[in-house]
């Protein structure tokens, strides 16, 4: 969804339009109508890969306009890159969401009405001042991508190890500490990103997450791998660079899906030399991957 905006709404219009007041009266079939402010938001919403979608980025809002959230049937809602410091309880309301763009705002918290968001499946909210989600994310299970990345975020409530539709989750640029223990429940990820933030170690429980291909964890203090992180052979690329590993688990040859050593950030293959590595792994890696591997295995 990106940040680009759609043509129509004025920042001006849409500060003016959310403290308008509303005129309901009532549609010809007897239900509630729209108010006049909802129905000019409604002109605006698109059809999009087959989504009802409205975009209201890039428009310098402070608040949401109170009439956005009687527009039941968008599916794609865009708030990215305003001056957003919280949303309404109402935001539950909206519960044909399929995809949800919060970034670059300044939000502190999430309302715990997200979990009426049954059919999400998508949740961007990256670039906030998240400290912390609601325990009640974790009601929505549809989930397929979650990115909390660029936040202040030091931990996750285990409520979210439900979220077993969940393939890719970004939590890069926290406060993290210890790799959430719910994140080990997340059976479905194929794609973990917690590059910067403040990991030491890795538990053994990485062994769960079997369907895993990307795993970066770059920028951390971790200073050993354990060995059951070998064990994950649909690992296509892993990123350990910038830690402060001087060894590697001999098991390491098992992951065959790797190939290489790699360089550039998200190519595929092993990610490992700007480490403080000790001899003799140092010079073995100077062979290549391949080398490495020939080097662990049991003779």
């Amino acid at each position: 969804m990106g940040g680009k905006q759609s043509h129509g709404f004025s920042s001006k219009e849409l500060n003016e339009g959310s403290g308008r007041q509303r005129s309901k009266g009532s549609s010809r079939d007897g239900q509630p109508s729209l108010s006049s402010a909802a129905e000019r938001f409604r002109k605006h919403t698109t059809v999009h890969f087959g989504y009802n979608t409205l975009s209201l980025a890039m428009r310098a809002l402070v608040e949401t306009p109170s009439e956005l959230w009687e527009l039941r049937e968008v599916q794609k809602l865009n708030l990215s890159m305003n001056c957003l410091s919280s949303l309404p309880p109402a935001l539950g309301a909206l519960d044909n969401l399929v995809i949800l763009n919060l970034w670059g705002n300044n939000l502190s918290s999430l309302p715990v009405e997200i979990s009426l968001l049954k059919k999400l499946r998508v949740l961007f909210a990256c670039r906030n001042r998240l400290s912390e989600v609601p325990e009640e994310l974790g009601r929505c299970t549809r989930l397929e991508v979650l990115s909390l990345a660029n936040n202040q975020i030091t931990g996750l409530p285990n409520s979210l190890g439900a979220m077993h539709n969940l393939t890719k989750l970004n939590l890069s640029h926290n406060r993290i500490v210890h790799i959430p223990t719910c994140v080990y429940s997340m059976k479905g990820l194929v794609f973990l990103q917690l590059a910067c933030n403040r990991l030491e170690t890795i538990a053994d429980q990485i062994q769960d997450l079997v369907n895993l291909k990307i795993l970066i964890v770059e920028g951390n203090s971790i200073h050993s791998l354990p060995k059951t992180l070998c064990f994950l052979e649909s690992l296509e690329l892993l990123n350990v660079d910038f830690n402060d590993l001087q060894n590697v688990p001999v098991e390491l040859y098992l992951l065959s899906r790797l190939e290489r050593l790699a360089c550039h950030p998200m190519d595929k293959g092993l990610h490992i030399i700007h480490n403080p590595l000790l001899k003799p792994i140092k010079e073995v890696l100077q062979g290549g991957l391949s080398a490495l591997y020939n080097y662990l295995k049991p003779t």
